[in-house]
């Protein structure tokens, strides 16, 4: 069975609406859920992640509402935190690694961190039982993949294309993912322009697909009640589940 990963911003609108929404997806089929930390400058996400995080920060988002959110929902679906380093760094990744490992999170996906860095706190990650993802991209070479993806845990994040998230980009990704299963067992999932249109092609080759800015383009658009809201997130994982598995 092909595993779906949704992305959606923690805290936006609000708390309980994001526990509303988490619940709908897992219902939906989703697998795994990246809980995304809102941060002024997530340089690797598009305008639609981008404005979500600027309006949850505008809200007056509060780590603490991670920290709730996390409490109830990691006990049902498997969690990560996404998020940009400067907020680990700045409170600490020991202190994120305690409050993660006391919630029940999978680990960590930290984008503009490199892999060299990420290396420094691998050691620390692992005595509180949780992973940092590992990201490759279809411009790594042979050598730099095999490095990457060596002791990666959890799952690998492949990234579709070299850009931001929801542009839509197509690159052919069969040779990385060649190198990445010779080198690993660890599950590989494809992020980075997967919806409903493209998962059946973003799925081959791979073991699931991460869907973000697809979601979170519901939640900004203001002609939909909060009811119509989670329904259509719902309806869309739904429908990205079946075709990945089809």
């Amino acid at each position: 069975m092909k595993e779906l990963v949704a992305y959606i911003t923690a805290g936006f609108p609000d708390k309980n609406f994001t526990l509303d929404v988490a619940h709908a997806l897992k219902e939906a089929g989703v697998d795994k859920l990246e809980l995304g930390i809102p941060f002024s400058d997530p340089v690797a996400d598009g305008p639609i992640i981008e404005e979500a995080n600027l309006q949850a920060l505008q809200r007056g988002f509060k780590m603490q509402a991670l920290f709730d959110i996390s409490e109830v929902i990691a006990k049902e679906i498997d969690t990560y935190w996404m998020g940009y380093f400067n907020p680990f760094y700045h409170k600490g990744v020991d202190f994120f690694s305690n409050k993660a490992q006391s919630y029940g999170v999978k680990g960590f996906i930290i984008p503009d961190l490199p892999h060299e860095e990420n290396g420094l706190y691998t050691s620390l990650l692992h005595q509180y039982g949780l992973h940092s993802i590992s990201f490759v991209a279809p411009t790594d070479s042979p050598e730099r993949i095999a490095t990457i993806v060596k002791n990666a845990q959890g799952f690998i994040y492949l990234v579709a294309y070299a850009g931001i998230t929801g542009s839509g980009a197509n690159e052919d990704l069969t040779q990385t993912i060649e190198r990445v299963k010779e080198q690993s067992e660890t599950p590989l999932f494809v992020g980075f322009g997967v919806n409903e249109k493209t998962a059946k092609q973003r799925i081959r080759g791979v073991d699931g697909v991460i869907v973000g800015s697809a979601f979170v383009e519901v939640l900004l658009d203001e002609t939909l009640s909060s009811t119509q809201k989670i329904q259509t997130i719902a309806k869309r994982a739904a429908n990205i589940k079946e075709a990945i598995n089809a």
